[in-house]
């Protein structure tokens, strides 16, 4: 089964690993900084020498984001951010794994779940 892991933090510093921009990221030493971004590398590993790994996507600034609508068969973007929410979508991990539990495992150990929020949904995937 495929799993979305869903990234969200704060836009005001972004960047990534965009736990390493968060207040409580910032506040860590440089030791604890490099564990974490460690600890992100391995489980990246893991999950590709698994075959686990589907994709691990950064996404650009808030700024950056366009939002399209159609009403009325008119089309009107509109500059980002998409939300007025004050965490924003970050990045996303698809992941093939065979239990929602692991999936959850998984999501557990993204650096970013000890900082900000990491969701997980289940996700239906067209393969070709």
């Amino acid at each position: 089964m495929k799993y979305l892991l869903l990234i969200h933090s704060n836009p005001v510093t972004w960047g990534h690993p965009s736990f390493l921009n968060t207040e409580k990221g910032i506040a860590l030493t440089k030791k604890q900084r490099d564990a974490l971004a460690a600890q992100l590398e391995e489980l990246l590993t893991e999950l590709d020498d698994k075959g686990e790994l589907v994709a691990a996507v950064p996404l650009e600034a808030p700024s950056r984001t366009k939002v399209v609508r159609i009403r009325e068969g008119v089309r009107a973007t509109t500059d980002g951010p998409y939300s007025e929410a004050k965490e924003q979508l970050a990045g996303v991990f698809i992941v093939d794994v065979d239990t929602p539990e692991r999936a959850e495992e998984i999501a557990a150990r993204i650096p970013e779940a000890q900082f900000v929020a990491v969701e997980l949904r289940p996700a239906s995937i067209f393969e070709e």
